[in-house]
């Protein structure tokens, strides 16, 4: 593991740092955020939406200060891989580098680098135990977006891994929405049945459970209607015993803006459960 930078910040330190990763057959960049506080602390999975990788919600998401008070570690991978080796479509920010939708690709030729999901649950949650002083006992995960999308279902799937999970302005119902099915197709082929085990509504719909689930909404958010629809999830863990806390946020849209409105919110939620 190499080390980009490390900075000091609110007593701990914020670092960039870069490895070769086999899950996605080229080097990936990652941050990680550890508090001044005796570990092993708990520790933060936050994914990122599209377009973005490791560098905007560390640049404004204004998490540190708060992380650096309740005693987490906040850790920010990419947002799909890349390279020149890499395929891509550098004309559709939908899809390919800063897409990744948080799956394994099972379609060629995709699926020799697109392996965003394994990436983090294995590869890059192994190293993030053996580089850093952190307790993995006690894992939470969030995300905005796209990166909503990938918390979710990587919490349905996997509840006895993560303690929490919340998300901002998710995409709940991807293979469905219009900015999510085409890279679906993509990536995982045409057969729609094997989409819905990165489909948070379908999981659900499957069995899938999780006992607590916080999402924010801005209700003023451009892609409310197209691309993110959170009702969806809504209804589909009604009666399920899924506790979804939907808080639809008056006049707040989909950026940075909104989240780091709301960042001290869900680290508190999630440290009162972790």
């Amino acid at each position: 593991m190499e080390v980009v930078s490390e900075n000091r910040s609110f007593g701990g330190v914020q670092g960039v740092y870069r490895h070769a990763a086999k899950t996605t057959g080229c080097d990936m960049v990652f941050a990680v955020y550890m508090p001044p506080h005796d570990g092993p602390v708990p520790v933060l999975f936050y994914l990122s939406g599209l377009t973005c990788s490791h560098a905007n919600v560390m640049e404004k998401g204004e998490y540190r200060a708060m992380a650096a008070e309740l005693g987490v570690a906040i850790v920010c991978p990419d947002t799909s891989p890349r390279g020149v080796d890499v395929p891509d479509e550098d004309d559709n920010w939908q899809f390919g580098s800063g897409a990744g939708f948080y799956v394994d690709a099972t379609a060629a030729p995709y699926d020799a680098n697109y392996n965003m999901n394994s990436y983090i649950l294995d590869e890059l949650s192994a190293l993030i135990a053996e580089k850093f002083d952190v307790d993995m006992n006690r894992q939470g995960i969030f995300g905005h977006s796209m990166g909503g999308h990938g918390a979710l279902i990587m919490a349905l799937k996997n509840p006895d891994r993560f303690k929490s999970c919340s998300a901002f302005a998710p995409i709940v119902n991807p293979s469905t929405a219009d900015w999510s099915a085409t890279a679906f197709g993509k990536y995982l082929g045409a057969d729609e049945a094997k989409w819905r085990d990165y489909d948070a509504v379908h999981l659900v719909e499957d069995g899938a459970r999780f006992p607590e689930i916080l999402i924010d909404q801005g209700d003023a958010d451009s892609f409310l209607d197209s691309g993110l629809r959170p009702w969806l999830l809504e209804a589909a863990c009604k009666d399920t015993g899924i506790a979804l806390t939907l808080r639809m946020q008056p006049g707040y849209d989909h950026s940075y803006y909104f989240i780091s409105s709301f960042m001290a919110d869900h680290l508190r939620w999630h440290m009162d459960r972790l």
